[in-house]
């Protein structure tokens, strides 16, 4: 049986086999070339303990035992004022497990996940659960390693979205029979959900002119993987595993489980598969409130004040915040302890020291300037120092073999526990009440390994339900506090996903400390965040060059400025850069919140040193360039125009021309950069 659900945008046919097993046979773009049909591989992939699985070899997951066991039932298609939701039910008569495909109007995107339920008398364990399952993206007649390559986005501390493209052989995937026993394989275990990668990646297909680019929405830990069965290669995205993140899960008779949603963006390259996605991120991201005009925010940490404030060195920054039209000034961390602090957080109460006419006087100055005032916090964590450490019971803590786990002299908090949630909830409640909090940055400096023990099946089910906690709590301090705004921090960009942003306003991209490093990260950040969420810090230094001003304001331009450095120390050259760079985004930020990102001479990478990010706007296009420390001066982009002209900086020294309806710009000096529109 055949089961087509095409639209206009894209082609998702389903077939029911002979043995009664779902497939998906078809998933791509509405393209005119020869269709191969996938082979039979089955629509959802699930391991139950103590199960046979049909074919699986080595570690992947592939023919696992629902491959075979689970029968299609029936299925609904139900329409939704932007698309439709389908839903197939499949069984075994022990387990029911619900596969959903969602479909957006005129996006090509493809939502999906799945749910189990235990249907038996008796006790199931759970090993593995796709939340999308798929064979025949490699479709056409070439082999493989001639047309397929694969885009991962590598992450880490300070070095965020270092994208790498590669063939199959690369990765270790040569074809010499049908199957095999390795995979191309990424998986992230512990709450930092991107400390090693993003939880996205890219497949091209060069023959047929196709791009699968995806993501996986979780906090915590997630996996995809490739291989190659059948003679055809198919992708596997899911949360977490027994496997590869020490998760399993007991289902009682009736319970259930519910994976982690994933979404798949096609496109005929990788411009059209972004805008794609990011057209789809502003269904599910946080956008409304106070910062859905998209404030301007000044932070008092990087390259600033260093989480050392004092009520004497915060006021001449405020003044100088608002002369530069910040709209909202933060006050990073150290604000609640004398001298050391790391290992004593999570009392969150003022220190007196620091200002001698209390935190209110501080925050009520920020409002007499114009700007709302904010705060960071780090709730998740507290200091192995903090009094309340020693009051609180294990159960307040992440446990593993009958310890508390220690992450560089921090416990982890488990937000599934009563205490920990009203405690968070009070601190958030009286710093509202007390100060006038408009805005919180909630940092995360540790992460917490591989789960818990307590009240768990698993350490990764443990996990599981704290990463899920978190984010409940996120829409409770919403739903109590409408009009505060939430910043997603994790050392920078280690939590950069979309189970978080969905539940968050913003998004910090990283704590890199150097502007011309921080270009490419900027340059790049769009691919993993919506241009409104992606926070980028602008900190120049009275030690910088004009340039390197420029610059600094260049990176955060078209995306979310987070304003710090020496703001108090620069000169009046340097300041009217900072200002004219901030007037320049109040007048564009309307259509940040609708700019499709795109890269017209392809993703930078950090071998690069002339870097390009473009932004569709209506009819208009703006276009960030970096020139780095290489002698070539000279971009010419693939971009029909009849007209350019630099947004910034109005003194800019390079040229900018267009000749054939092609612009093309020099930028006169290393390490320069220019903020331009072409029409």
């Amino acid at each position: 049986m055949i089961l087509d659900f095409s639209d206009n945008s894209l082609s998702l046919v389903f077939e029911v086999a002979e043995d009664g097993t779902l497939h998906l046979r078809r998933f791509d773009r509405r393209a005119d070339f020869s269709f191969v049909p996938a082979p039979l591989s089955p629509a959802c992939e699930l391991q139950i303990t103590g199960e046979n699985p049909y074919c699986k070899r080595g570690s992947i997951q592939h023919g696992l035992w629902g491959g075979k066991n689970l029968l299609y039932r029936s299925h609904t298609c139900t329409d939704l004022p932007d698309g439709r939701l389908l839903t197939f039910l499949l069984s075994d008569g022990r387990v029911e497990v619900k596969v959903y495909y969602r479909l957006f109007s005129a996006i090509s995107v493809l939502r999906c996940w799945a749910k189990v339920e235990n249907i038996s008398k008796e006790s199931i364990g759970l090993e593995y659960l796709s939340s999308f399952a798929y064979a025949g993206f490699d479709g056409g007649s070439l082999p493989i390693e001639e047309k397929m390559r694969i885009l991962i986005p590598h992450n880490a501390w300070e070095r965020e979205l270092q994208w790498t493209e590669h063939t199959l052989a690369q990765l270790g995937m040569v074809r010499a029979n049908e199957s095999a026993t390795n995979r191309i394989h990424v998986a992230n275990s512990g709450s930092w959900s991107t400390k090693e990668y993003l939880p996205m990646a890219a497949i091209t297909n060069s023959e047929v002119e196709s791009i699968y680019l995806f993501q996986i929405e979780h906090n915590g830990s997630w996996q995809w993987e490739i291989g190659d069965a059948s003679g055809r290669l198919y992708m596997h995205l899911s949360g977490p595993a027994e496997q590869d993140n020490h998760f399993w899960r007991q289902l009682a008779p009736g319970e259930s489980f519910e994976s982690v949603k994933v979404a798949v963006a096609l496109g005929k390259d990788l411009n059209g598969a972004l805008g794609a996605l990011t057209d789809y991120r502003r269904k599910i991201a946080r956008r409304d409130g106070p910062d859905a005009d998209l404030p301007i925010i000044f932070n008092d940490y990087m390259n600033c004040l260093g989480a050392n404030p004092t009520e004497e060195r915060e006021l001449p920054i405020i003044d100088r915040a608002a002369e530069t039209g910040a709209e909202i000034y933060v006050m990073d961390a150290g604000w609640y302890a004398e001298g050391s602090w790391w290992d004593t957080i999570g009392e969150w109460q003022e220190c007196a020291s620091r200002f001698p006419h209390g935190l209110k006087f501080v925050f009520d100055y920020v409002r007499e300037k114009g700007m709302i005032p904010g705060i960071w916090l780090e709730p998740e964590a507290m200091g192995v120092n903090c009094p309340l450490a020693k009051e609180w019971p294990n159960e307040c803590f992440f446990m593993r073999h009958g310890r508390r786990v220690i992450v560089r002299s921090r416990y982890q908090l488990d937000y599934r526990h009563p205490t920990v949630r009203a405690y968070i909830h009070s601190v958030i409640d009286r710093l509202i009440a007390d100060y006038g909090v408009g805005y919180f940055k909630l940092d995360y400096n540790i992460d917490s390994g591989i789960g818990t023990e307590t009240g768990a099946d698993s350490f990764g089910d443990g996990l599981y339900q704290h990463n899920l906690a978190v984010l409940s709590l996120l829409d409770e301090v919403h739903e109590k506090h409408p009009n505060v705004i939430l910043e997603n921090c994790s050392s920078g960009g280690m939590r950069m996903d979309y189970a978080s942003l969905a539940h968050s306003h913003l998004q910090s991209t990283s704590d890199q400390t150097s502007y011309l490093r921080y270009a490419h990260i900027a340059a790049l950040a769009p691919t993993a965040v919506l241009p409104e969420q992606a926070a980028v810090w602008s900190y120049p230094k009275a030690t910088d060059s004009l340039d390197g001003v420029v610059m600094n304001m260049v990176n955060s331009m078209p995306l979310r400025v987070h304003l710090s450095g020496q703001i108090d120390r620069l000169s009046d050259e340097q300041l009217a850069l900072v200002r004219e760079g901030i007037a320049v985004m109040k007048t564009i930020r309307t259509d940040t919140a609708a700019s499709l990102p795109f890269y017209p001479l392809g993703l930078p990478t950090y071998e690069k040193k002339l870097l390009c990010t473009a932004y569709t706007c209506g009819a208009r296009t703006r276009v960030a360039l970096w020139r780095l420390d290489t002698e070539e001066d000279t971009l010419t982009l693939p971009i029909s125009c009849k007209t350019a002209r630099v947004l910034y900086p109005t003194g800019f020294d390079g040229k900018l021309s267009v000749e054939n309806n092609i612009p093309s710009v020099r930028l006169p000096r290393k390490n320069t950069a220019v903020f331009i529109e072409v029409e």
